[in-house]
């Protein structure tokens, strides 16, 4: 995403849109894009320095580490920030900047029921409640007869 410098106004502006999958170089197996991010974007100018934050939301398709099936997962950035010192050019490209932080909110071991929607087929069963008193099993031991010597 590229921002004309001079097409800020000096009270700022206001982006809401869509751009292109911009984790494309690290899509793999285990990771794609699932569809265009979407962007709500505050951006000014100010004492020689570009300033944005915002919103971002990246749909990914990821592959769960317990049973391996792909997901769609909804990588949200809620407080994107962005101050950057301006060195000439008439335009400044922010998606570096948006590139690292959907990365770094990319989870590191997905997982399918993160988000409480569903249930991973890895999942272990759920475990018997005990009982309040659990009582001992040593009846096989109790018929045992010893002979003393």
């Amino acid at each position: 995403m590229k921002v004309h410098l001079k097409q800020v106004p000096p009270e700022g502006l206001h982006l809401v849109g869509e751009e292109d999958c911009l984790i494309s170089e690290v899509e793999s197996n285990e990771v794609r894009c699932a569809g265009p991010m979407k962007y709500s974007v505050d951006i000014g100018v100010a004492e020689g320095a570009l300033w944005a934050n915002g919103f971002l939301e990246q749909p990914v398709e990821l592959t769960c580490v317990g049973c391996l099936e792909k997901f769609v997962h909804q990588i949200k950035v809620p407080a994107f920030a962005v101050h950057t010192d301006l060195h000439g050019p008439e335009t400044v490209d922010l998606s570096p900047f948006m590139r690292e932080d959907i990365l770094l909110n990319l989870p590191a071991h997905p997982r399918c029921d993160r988000e409480g929607d569903r249930v991973c087929k890895a999942r272990p069963p759920e475990v018997a409640p005990l009982e309040a008193k659990p009582k001992a099993d040593w009846s096989a031991l109790d018929k045992l007869k010893i002979e003393k010597r």
